[in-house]
């Protein structure tokens, strides 16, 4: 008996995490599955995708809580002993309006955009597949050049980011850094940006070159990380302001789920919504959203 494939999409129970469904449901040949913090909306997107002649499986997964990412490892490792294509979507953003301290923004942005994607590839990744891929969604806001300024500071930090060097201890270390400074309100003179939403996603990105160098030397063949700007889209997550759909937002990164076996490239790859590689250090970045 052929061994069923798997997808798994984090955070899809809405927004572009709820498009990159559809768009797998429709294209991957094997298992999608839909996994969300909350079962009772998680369950609803399931019914929600069935309307639309779409099957989807759904599992709970929080990637703020340890015990619900074992779990979900652990489920996937018993019932199919492997996984092949991993999309990284689940994230939270404070609006502009928000109340909270910016300290407390920072402290609880990174522990889930950041820390929570690490936790969920830490124990997803050993079940990878040969020919499995990896996306992260990350946004403009992750682009290298949003930690922007001259100053000494600032050009420091990103020559520290954009290392090809920089190890995944190395990275942690400068995500807490951020916080911390968030805390004592040291972080634009140590070269931060004011968006602790730009700070996570810059990270995430900066992950995804130091998981694809991991990849490379992996022993299992042609594993491929890329992470994607969906572009700024019409979601909750944006306040509704964003120009694109839903369905625009899932086109980068469904594409890069679905990214044919020994591709050339993309791999480890920053890219825009339009699917272009961007040069993630440097720039320029498109200029369209």
């Amino acid at each position: 008996m052929a061994m069923q494939r798997i997808a798994v999409v984090t955070g899809a129970n809405k927004g572009i995490g709820f498009g990159i469904m559809k768009e797998l449901c429709k294209k991957f040949d094997g298992v999608v599955y839909l996994t969300a913090r909350d079962e009772g909306r998680g369950h609803a997107a399931v019914d929600e995708l069935a309307k639309l002649g779409l099957t989807a499986r759904f599992h709970q997964l929080d990637i703020d809580n340890a015990g619900s990412i074992s779990r979900f490892a652990e489920y996937i490792k018993k019932t199919y002993g492997g996984l092949d294509v991993l999309v990284n979507n689940a994230a939270i953003a404070y609006k502009n309006a928000a109340t909270e301290p910016f300290g407390e923004q920072a402290e609880n942005t990174i522990r889930v955009n950041f820390f929570g994607t690490l936790a969920v590839c830490h124990a997803l990744f050993p079940l990878l597949r040969p020919h499995a891929r990896v996306v992260t969604v990350s946004s403009s806001a992750g682009h290298l050049r949003r930690i922007n300024g001259d100053e000494p500071a600032a050009t420091a930090l990103r020559e520290k980011f954009a290392s090809p060097s920089l190890t995944e201890e190395e990275l942690c270390s400068l995500m807490k850094q951020f916080v911390e400074k968030a805390k004592d309100g040291t972080w634009k003179a140590s070269g931060w940006p004011g968006s602790t939403y730009i700070a996570s996603k810059v990270g995430v990105s900066a992950l995804t070159r130091i998981q694809h160098r991991a990849f490379e030397a992996d022993s299992r063949p042609d594993l491929v990380i890329n992470d994607c700007h969906p572009g700024y889209v019409d979601t909750d997550m944006t306040s509704h302001k964003g120009t694109l759909t839903i369905e625009q937002g899932a086109a980068c990164p469904a594409y890069l789920a679905l990214l044919p076996p020994d591709i050339k490239e993309p791999r480890g790859q920053y890219l825009w919504h339009d699917k272009q590689v961007v040069d993630w250090v440097n720039g320029p970045t498109p200029a369209a959203y």
